[in-house]
């Protein structure tokens, strides 16, 4: 398959909310005590709400910059791509790299909204809410057929949480963000079923996908405190290996045959050996722990409900088989600085081509296991023809891609904060 013949669906990609997002979505009684995001005297942005500052507003959102301005920078709306935060802008950056769809994570709340958890749970629920209508008719709304819609958790209520998923799958959100452990953030564990039971109900009884992002109980990776970034940016993905063996485990798995879990931004390089290490343990260790999975293989079971994804990730892609080609979904991760953008189908093309994978298994890995997992249909809007890499780029002919340089503010006491901030909160 020629690179511009393939239709990329990325299920990892993540948005910079723009500074008016409750505007039209937050009842009246509760505007004024919004997150708002201020400007501040040296030309930075910060997200405020109560005693609560985030440190930067687009943390890591480096699309467009030379590699030499990677890092925990920007500090303002002004040093990152339109794209990050506004979405006509987002829609001509995918189609200049030849991205068809996108399911975009929170940047501010946290992945599992964790800044929108007050002593207030009839406030808290409102800015759950508010942020999930503006998710969906704002941002997803403005371009049918572009974005996969995803919404916010209520985690602090697994009843309430049940019913925000079942209000936003009957609008068709079949995709949920959550921690990938929530006893680090202070709520009950995984291996806590009766505590967590409505929200499994919610989300088996409307399809809808539990998405586990690496980073998202504010927890990148542990590792010594004086350790370089590089130790983090390492671990970074493999770190999801804990949620992934903690759900595997768990009485949910065992209880719901269709219950659905993505481990995003996870990359695939390391489940081979981590299937085989589960099916080692079930076979030496099942008769005194007392698991059974009814007479299949934990790796059996893995497949039956987990959904992987990758970037480029050459192992991974070696390996297809092993992990399961209907459990992959390829990723864009824009603007993170792992991300291939602009060149990713350049890249991926690269890694495909290597390991002679064949046409049908590219477009399972592309687009059609996401559109299936996620129950969404792009296609319904946008003819296939015209959703290919060749015909995104042809439409986006013209708009800017250069790599430019595009910090305005000096490193140095700030950036330390917010390399401190990163360490211990990122993601949260």
């Amino acid at each position: 398959m020629h690179k511009d013949e393939m239709i990329l669906i990325s299920v990892d990609d993540h948005i910079v909310e723009p500074p008016d997002m409750f505007a039209n979505h937050l009842p009246r009684k509760y505007l004024d005590e919004a997150p708002r995001l201020v400007h501040n005297e040296d030309g930075s942005d910060t997200w405020q709400f109560r005693d609560v500052v985030i440190p930067n507003v687009a943390l890591n959102a480096v699309a467009g910059r030379p590699k030499e301005e990677y890092g925990l920078e920007p500090q303002g709306l002004d040093e990152i791509r339109p794209g990050c935060w506004q979405v006509d802008e987002r829609v001509k950056d995918m189609n200049a790299g030849g991205i068809l769809g996108s399911m975009c994570f929170p940047s501010f709340p946290g992945f599992a909204g964790r800044l929108f958890a007050t002593e207030d749970q009839e406030f808290s629920l409102a800015l759950v809410q508010a942020y999930n209508d503006w998710h969906v008719e704002e941002w997803c709304g403005a371009y049918p057929g572009r974005f996969i819609p995803m919404t916010l958790p209520v985690i602090w209520d697994p009843q309430a949480c049940a019913a925000e998923i079942r209000r936003n799958a009957a609008r068709g959100v079949h995709s949920l963000t959550f921690t990938e452990n929530p006893a680090a953030m202070g709520y009950p564990s995984f291996h806590d079923f009766e505590h967590w039971k409505p929200m499994w109900d919610a989300l088996v009884d409307t399809d809808t996908v539990l998405n586990v992002h690496i980073g998202s109980s504010g927890r990148l990776a542990i590792t010594a405190p004086d350790a370089p970034m590089d130790v983090m940016i390492t671990l970074q993905p493999m770190n999801i290996v804990q949620a992934a063996a903690d759900l595997l485990w768990s009485r949910p798995i065992k209880e719901y045959p269709d219950l659905k879990i993505a481990l995003s931004e996870g990359g695939t390089g390391w489940i081979p050996y981590f299937l085989e290490r589960v099916d080692r343990t079930y076979e030496m260790h099942s008769t005194w722990t007392g698991q059974d999975f009814g007479g299949k293989l934990p790796s059996e079971v893995f497949r039956e409900h987990f959904l992987t994804c990758f970037i480029a990730d050459p192992v991974g892609v070696s390996t297809r088989h092993q992990i399961g080609v209907d459990n992959i979904c390829w990723e864009a991760d824009y603007p993170h600085s792992d991300s291939m953008w602009p060149g990713a189908p350049e890249q991926l093309d690269e890694v495909l081509t290597a390991n002679n994978v064949p046409d049908a298994e590219i477009n399972k890995m592309t687009y059609q296991n996401a559109m299936r997992w996620y129950h969404w249909d792009p296609f319904t809007h946008i003819p296939k023809d015209q959703a290919t890499v060749g015909a995104l780029r042809q439409a986006a002919e013209g708009h800017d891609v250069s790599i430019r340089a595009l910090s305005h503010h000096d490193k140095g006491s700030r950036g330390d904060a917010l390399h401190a901030a990163a360490r211990g909160n990122s993601g949260a």
